[in-house]
């Protein structure tokens, strides 16, 4: 017999050679027929797998990122496995689960498969899925690897054998397609109810330039049709909220080729939104004692040495800037805090002087490849909202909840109400990853969890996605579509204090090393805002829209009264324009709800006579005429 702990501590007894499911179906038969994969002892296994010591337990269904995964790459083979029936000969290359579904690489030759094609290679999926096969793994020498696929004639699966060794090569079956494979995989086709192929692409092998040029199908694939119908009509809604596209039509935000790709240009009403955003930090921030600063957009490449971001970061950055001066070299700044850091150490500091808190809408460069950019989520120069709390070790858990009270506020007042918080620690098992002791990073990841607990946040843990520097709280939020984002971080760190040789005098009257708090609620403005803008399909909160009103009259006899109604309003801090376009209300009307601006104050005789508005509300229609006080409060009423 061996032990199976379960996530809740509980322990079965089962027989050695005992699967995942095995333990599954001894709690529940409908548990069993939703198990995709498990974890075992830390490793994602197939649930058939057999079990011969003592282990840790988690089952995977497709509630859980891993249990769809394993669906995402069984359905990958399963679409090579309709590839090969259909195109006899065709080589395949990689076929992994991505975010949204999976891909394979395939080389078919002389032939050309299209989207026209696609059609046929869900169809012949379909079929094969109910024939409800089982995904087999087994072990296999390199040699007979070797044999197999030369009997095939496949290059691509030849060259990824050359980079394997003896005992770590698996193959899966299904039906009659085999793949060399690592796994894990579902445990039969069957639970694949519903297939949608949705692009055809061009893939270097490899992603190397200088080899073949393959092409690569994207799927997606659910365990209901339901479910498919539920996310191609999610896909539709989120085209028409592209920030990308609304960016355009409201006039935000502009891209420039000569200014350079990934470089955005913020226009008028962009910027304007893109400033109340910042003040409103920015008085948050003043209520819980930041000072703001301003730092360079560039600085020595020695300060990004002595920080580490040099040698992490170096690929990603752009080149250095070289001076008239012999071997002087400037980077544009990757990230704030080295500049912090300096901030702290040009005086010294007590103990009393503890915590200072310094933050800085500071903008930074990081060199993304071209295929990676898209619209305002991935840019190559981007602002973010920094601050660094440098504080006492006794100071930490204190500064953190109150930074932790400040992301939720943030994220609340941008409608953001459902949010969970992600743990991420460094990988255990890639340590060349980070920099700084062992102790260090146990002390910032313990302050972290300790923090979590102590105020009952829901979180989840994530290995190996910290900074390089220190752990991180990541907020993770979902939009109006459901979709999940990455935002707010929080992040501790006693390696850059170290590393700048940073310290205070305590008590003690001797020299003490500080603690660093890295903190941003947005994250960074340029993808927040595109997040802002698909969240509310741009039509943005009162408060935050850079046009909230638009005065309409009916004939241009009325302009005079519309241009007084202007300035009362601007005397109450409200915003908005007169279109006095010669066009007809109706098409003012319609242009002006096209625009998303959220009030319509329409005017004609009667209202100029009586000195009011009558007021249209975006989605709601008609609310009758008002007095400019009447609307003044109504519209206080609305923020």
């Amino acid at each position: 017999m061996i032990n199976i702990t379960l996530p809740d501590g509980s322990v079965r007894q089962v027989e050695s050679g005992s699967s995942a499911m095995d333990v599954a179906k001894s709690i529940s038969e409908g548990l069993a027929r939703n198990v995709l994969s498990a974890k075992v002892n830390g490793e994602v296994w197939d649930a058939n797998r057999p079990m011969t010591t003592d282990a840790t337990l988690q089952l995977f269904t497709w509630n859980d990122k891993d249990g769809k995964t394993t669906f995402w790459h069984s359905s990958a083979h399963l679409m090579a496995e309709a590839l090969e029936a259909l195109y006899p000969g065709i080589k395949l290359g990689i076929g992994p689960a991505i975010d949204t579904g999976f891909y394979y690489d395939v080389d078919a030759g002389d032939r050309v498969i299209s989207t026209n094609d696609l059609p046929a290679i869900e169809k012949k999926m379909q079929e094969l899925a109910r024939q409800k096969n089982d995904y087999v793994r087994k072990d296999i020498s390199k040699a007979d690897a070797v044999a197999y696929f030369e009997e095939k004639g496949d290059q691509y699966k030849l060259e990824l054998l050359e980079g394997l060794e003896d005992g770590e090569i698996t193959f899966y079956t299904q039906g009659g397609f085999t793949d060399l494979c690592r796994g894990p995989h579902i445990p039969n086709t069957g639970t694949i109810k519903a297939v949608k192929l949705m692009n055809v692409a061009g893939a270097y092998w490899r992603g190397d330039e200088k080899n073949q040029q393959m092409t690569r199908i994207y799927g997606v694939s659910f365990p209901k049709q339901k479910e498919l119908t539920e996310y191609l009509h999610l896909l539709e809604e989120a085209k028409k909220r592209d920030h990308r596209k609304l960016g355009a039509e409201l006039d935000l935000f502009m891209f420039s080729d000569r200014v350079g790709a990934g470089l955005p240009i913020w226009l008028p009403k962009g910027n304007a939104l893109r400033e109340r955003l910042m003040n409103f930090l920015r008085e948050e921030q003043e209520k819980r004692g930041y000072k703001m600063v301003t730092t360079p957009h560039i600085g020595k490449k020695e300060l990004y040495v002595t920080s580490g971001h040099y040698e992490k970061y170096g690929e990603d950055s752009f080149q250095p800037i070289k001076t008239p001066r012999v071997d002087e070299e400037f980077l544009l700044k990757p990230m704030n805090c080295p500049h912090h850091c300096e901030i702290f150490a040009h005086r010294p500091h007590s103990y009393r002087d503890l915590p200072l808190r310094i933050a800085e809408f500071g903008t930074v460069y990081r060199y993304e490849q071209s295929g990676e950019l898209h619209g305002l989520s991935r840019v190559r120069g981007f602002t973010q909202d920094d601050a660094h709390i440098f504080c006492t070790p006794d100071q930490l858990k204190e500064e953190f909840l109150n930074v932790l009270d400040l992301t939720e506020t943030v994220l609340k007042k941008m409608g953001f109400e459902e949010f969970t918080a992600q743990i991420s620690l460094r990988d255990p098992d890639n340590p060349s990853k980070y920099i700084g002791s062992t102790e260090n990073w146990e002390a910032a990841e313990s302050a972290i969890i300790n923090a979590t607990q102590e105020v009952g946040l829901s979180t989840t843990t994530e290995l190996g996605e910290a900074a390089f520097y220190g752990p991180k709280l990541d907020f993770m939020i979902k939009d109006a579509l459901g979709r999940s984002w990455q935002l707010g971080t929080i992040q501790v760190d006693y390696n850059l204090p170290e590393r700048f040789e940073l310290e205070y005098i305590g008590a003690d009257n001797k020299a003490h090393r500080p603690v660093m708090i890295h903190r941003a609620p947005f994250g960074s403005m340029e993808r927040f805002i595109s997040i802002l803008i698909e969240n509310t399909a741009g039509k943005f909160p009162l408060w935050l829209t850079p046009e909230q009103y638009a005065i309409l009259p009916i004939s241009d006899k009325f302009n005079g009264y519309c241009e007084e109604v202007q300035q009362a309003l601007a005397t109450h801090d409200i915003r908005g324009f007169i279109d006095d376009r010669n066009e007809t209300i109706g098409r003012k009307i319609r242009d002006t709800e096209l625009k998303k601006i959220p009030i319509m104050l329409i005017v004609g005789e009667k209202e100029a006579e009586g000195n009011a508005v009558s007021v249209r509300i975006q989605g709601e229609g008609d609310k009758g005429a008002m007095s400019i006080e009447e609307f003044v409060a109504y519209f206080k009423e609305l923020l």
